[in-house]
């Protein structure tokens, strides 16, 4: 078997993103703990990994160049950041130690690439008709604040004696803003940001009700991804679970891979039901082993053993049935067309057992066919009697 070529320069991004991974383990390391960016950079190789597909099998595509922009700023400013708390609060003989500072917040580019692939997904392509405007204005504003960030960290190169936070950036950057009008245009850059990037988000919305066929399921596996990713980013801020935050993150890049890619396109739907379904699951068996071992143990006079017992037992029994019911109602919502096939299955088997004839029931069998795998054509081949 032939093994597909790879170009030297799909060769030379992954060698330099994985070499810049490797770096954020080794400076993870050596600095001191609560300081600097540990491990973050990990995080990001997902969206690498998603971004080299795309750029070799859509390489007009510019989400796939976007995603591989996005992991080189987050590695770059996670090392830079780690190396600058090695060189001021380890050892300051290291060399560029200046450079490092300065190239610590490179997380603005991050801000800036992250809100670009819900405008242009998912061909890639600067929206049509007013919601290009969004586009430019929020590009305009990007290049703003990039300058204003660069103007700020030159002054790593020109200052006497640097000084840096925990996080390994200059103080300056991440000190409360003093004076009324930095103030001022501080919160109009935030408020013009969220602006934007809720308007691209209500752009993929709207693309989406306006959407069918293979379009209408890349946007819904897009905004599935999205939707977990946001989710698990808002339970991990909660409790502080770096692992779930990880293992939900990851649902991003992968929407967005089998979105453009077309890739089990229209397994979408299975996966949203089965995830709605599962969490519903979960969450009402955690509801009612938590109120059975609170009955046994606070109301009836049971030992805490036997109320957790009690509690399994209850939970395991309840699990199949739930679940079957639970499933069922969430296909009708989320899957109507395994729910339509399962009905028109049930259906063909009802009328199946007052049936007689043999060309009845083969016309029964083709009608369900029909109505429930939506083949091309259905051709039926009936044994011949001995």
């Amino acid at each position: 078997m032939r093994l597909p070529r790879i170009s030297p320069v799909t060769l030379a991004i992954v060698g330099l993103l994985l070499g810049l991974a490797a770096l954020n383990i080794v400076l993870s390391a050596k600095i001191p703990q609560n300081t600097g960016l540990k491990g973050v950079g990990i995080i990001t190789l997902p969206f690498a990994a998603v971004g080299l597909l795309i750029v070799r099998r859509r390489p007009r595509n510019s989400i796939g160049w976007i995603l591989l922009a996005f992991t080189f700023a987050v590695l770059v400013s996670v090392n830079a950041a780690n190396y600058a708390v090695l060189v001021y609060g380890v050892n300051d003989a290291l060399p560029l130690g200046r450079l490092a500072v300065a190239l610590a917040p490179a997380w603005i580019p991050v801000i800036v690439l992250a809100p670009l692939p819900i405008v242009l997904f998912p061909d890639g392509r600067i929206p049509p008709g007013r919601w290009r405007w969004v586009f430019w204005a929020y590009a305009a504003l990007g290049v703003a604040l990039l300058s204003a960030i660069g103007a700020a960290d030159f002054r790593a190169f020109t200052e006497q004696r640097v000084v840096i936070d925990s996080s390994g950036s200059l103080s300056s950057l991440t000190a409360p803003t003093h004076g009324a009008v930095a103030a001022f245009f501080n919160t109009a850059a935030i408020v013009a940001y969220a602006a934007c990037f809720a308007a691209m988000v209500v752009y993929q919305i709207v693309q989406f009700r306006r959407s069918q066929g293979d379009e209408r399921q890349q946007r819904k596996w897009f905004l599935a991804g999205g939707g977990i990713a946001v989710t698990g980013l808002i339970i991990a801020t909660q409790s502080n679970t770096l692992g779930f935050l990880f293992a939900c993150i990851v649902a991003l890049p992968l929407g967005i891979g089998f979105g453009i890619l077309k890739y089990r396109l229209y397994d979408v739907d299975r996966l949203i039901s089965r995830t709605i379904s599962y969490a519903i699951v979960t969450a009402t068996l955690v509801g009612v082993f938590a109120g059975i071992v609170l009955l046994a143990t606070r109301v009836l006079p049971f030992s805490s053993p036997v109320g957790v017992a009690a509690s399994t037992l209850a939970a395991a029994a309840l699990f199949n049935p739930l679940r079957r019911r639970v499933q069922r109602l969430v296909d009708r919502r989320f899957n109507r067309a395994r729910y339509d096939a399962e009905a028109t299955v049930a259906a063909f088997g009802a009328r199946l057992r007052g049936a007689a004839d043999v060309e009845t029931v083969l016309d029964e069998l083709g009608a369900a066919a029909a109505g429930s795998l939506e083949p091309a054509h259905v051709t039926v081949w009936v044994r011949a009697a001995p």
